[in-house]
């Protein structure tokens, strides 16, 4: 096996480790862990690139986290109770969702234009796929583990 299948292995095991046991923030930093195992894997980065790629992607993805929050309080929990908005509401719900999708495609390009100072274009693209590809493996894992019985 070569060396990123012993990492892949050790990373799903450890993944679905935390999947099962762990809940709430350590979940999650575990989760963040084997993202940056992945993307640094899987794009290539050198330790002078990783050095400067780190705290762009992390203030990024920070920037998203925070818009993703204020999506899920200010929007989706009226949601919720979708059948007593009146139509004024609903509008203005639909306004500040149309809002944060503005802000979040905004980031999302001053990201891409940062990042590719920082590496270069072609492990911009590796980037977005490594990301693509983790988000599915993940949810490939947690859909195992719920068809597992579990």
């Amino acid at each position: 096996m070569n060396k990123f299948g012993k990492i892949w292995v050790f990373a799903t095991l450890l993944l679905t480790v935390t999947i099962v046991s762990g809940q709430g923030r350590p979940g999650m930093d575990k989760i963040k862990s084997l993202k940056v195992a992945f993307i640094t894997e899987r794009v290539g980065l050198t330790s002078n690139e990783a050095t400067m790629f780190w705290p762009v992607y992390n203030e990024h993805e920070e920037a998203l986290a925070q818009i993703r929050r204020k999506e899920r309080m200010d929007i989706r929990s009226k949601m919720m109770d979708f059948e007593n908005l009146s139509d004024s509401d609903a509008n203005k719900l639909l306004d500040q969702l149309i809002e944060l999708e503005k802000q979040k495609q905004e980031l999302n390009v001053e990201f891409l234009s940062n990042i590719r100072e920082v590496i270069s274009p072609k492990k911009t693209f590796l980037l977005i796929k490594a990301e693509e590809d983790f988000k599915k493996r993940l949810l490939r894992q947690i859909q195992q583990r719920r068809q597992g019985g579990g």
